[in-house]
């Protein structure tokens, strides 16, 4: 029984062994992601695309080079025979109005300035997936740690129950309780062992890994409970979440585009220079002095159909289309703060409980159980359950410690920003 004790002890030695610094294998496995993460590098590449597309749609159009010939009499074809024959080259450009290429400029640069909202988001949401799965496979992996460590203690007792039974000190029903117990616990640890591949499975999708490699992971740490109101988060993620940054953007965009098609109620220009080389007549031999001609042409901006009208209109609406997703998006944020906020304070009162109250007293039922059992002061059942009551008490403390880290993943992501 001796050796039952010490099993013990370092059993609940378990629940203090907690890191007092920030994880490094958690910080390495979400550097990797964020490196081979396929959607980021799409995202890079849509961001290099709308970069390049500011240039391509906010300069002056190729000028035109015309070459002809003027005049020209079709029964003889030559240069030589009529004064208005000539040889024709000529050089145009279009100019839209003036302001109009800047306004297309910054509209392109508020879409690249989206995309790189786009990327930040995706980057926060990958850093959630990897930390929440984390915390979780810390939990299952702590479980079974606990969990072995239970079943060491079982057969530790179960060998004098049945040291005892040989010598008619403890009942057939004492043993067969405690052999069920052991496979109760074999069972519970073979489902918890499952559930750890599946989250390693997850883990290593996101590395672009094979699917079973070894993903290392530290103890949980110790927790600095958050303290902030729901009025707190609700500034923080005006300030810092890149998903509404993102529609603020896409709305000062659409204000952009509005300013732009408001252009179009203005004239387009075309500035043309032309030259013309003629011949000396070839009957009187008289040469001829060449002829260059200068014409200003402007588009008549007469608004068929109310085309230009509907683009106005369009840029409008996709103002308070943008402006009521934004308050949208702080409603469902509101609500998702409160219930965080609820469920974080309803884990830390749990934990306190925990740590304060039952598992120190589930600590001293096991040891007292266990030394009145010696004694024959109680019954064996007495012993199994409050080592099973040890267990679970354990077990949950864990559950809730990586319950409230993943909270705090969730509010990080919908804030965007670290706490």
């Amino acid at each position: 029984m001796t050796k039952a004790l010490v099993l013990f002890l370092l059993f609940a030695g378990i629940i203090s062994s907690y890191s007092q610094t920030n994880d490094s294998s958690l910080d390495s496995l979400i550097n990797q992601a964020l490196l081979v993460s396929p959607k980021l590098k799409m995202l890079k590449a849509k961001y290099n695309a709308s970069e390049s597309r500011i240039e391509v749609n906010s300069n002056l159009p190729d000028p035109m080079l015309t070459l002809g010939l003027m005049n020209l009499p079709t029964n003889s074809f030559s240069f030589t025979q009529e004064p208005m024959t000539g040889k024709i080259v000529g050089l145009s450009q279009a100019f839209p109005f003036p302001g109009k290429l800047g306004s297309v400029a910054d509209v392109a640069e508020k879409d690249a300035e989206i995309v790189t909202k786009e990327i930040s988001d995706s980057e926060n949401e990958i850093k959630k997936i990897i930390s929440q799965n984390y915390w979780e496979l810390v939990f299952v992996r702590k479980a079974i740690d606990v969990a072995n460590e239970s079943k060491i203690l079982l057969k530790d007792i179960a060998e004098v129950v049945r040291a005892n039974y040989s010598v008619s000190k403890a009942s057939q029903q004492n043993l067969l309780k405690v052999e069920l117990e052991i496979t109760n616990i074999t069972d519970r640890i073979e489902e918890m062992k499952s559930k750890e591949n599946s989250l390693v499975s997850m883990i290593n999708a996101q590395l672009l890994r094979d699917a079973q490699s070894f993903i290392y992971t530290n103890d949980l740490p110790s927790i600095e409970y958050l303290k902030i109101t729901q009025n707190k988060l609700d500034s923080l993620a005006k300030s810092y979440r890149p998903f509404l940054e993102g529609i603020q953007l896409a709305k000062q965009k659409a204000e952009l585009m509005k300013d732009l098609a408001e252009y179009d109620y203005y004239p387009n220009f075309n500035l043309s220079l032309q030259y013309s080389f003629r011949d000396k007549i070839e009957k009187t031999n008289m040469p001829l002095d060449d002829f260059f001609s200068v014409m200003v042409g402007l588009s008549i901006p007469l608004n068929y159909g109310g085309k230009v009208t509907a683009k106005v209109e369009e840029a409008e609406a996709m103002q308070n289309m943008y402006e009521e997703q934004y308050q949208a998006s702080l409603q469902m944020l509101n609500g998702t703060f409160g219930s965080s906020i609820a469920k974080l304070n309803t884990l830390q009162e749990r934990i306190k409980l925990i740590e304060e109250a039952l598992l120190p007293q589930a600590q001293q039922t096991y040891s007292a159980s266990l030394s009145s059992y010696q004694v024959a002061q109680i019954d064996f059942i007495n012993v199994v359950d409050a080592q099973n009551k040890l267990y679970q008490v354990e077990t949950n403390l864990y559950r809730l410690k990586s319950e409230y880290l993943k909270e705090i993943n969730e509010l990080e992501f919908l804030t965007g920003i670290e706490f």
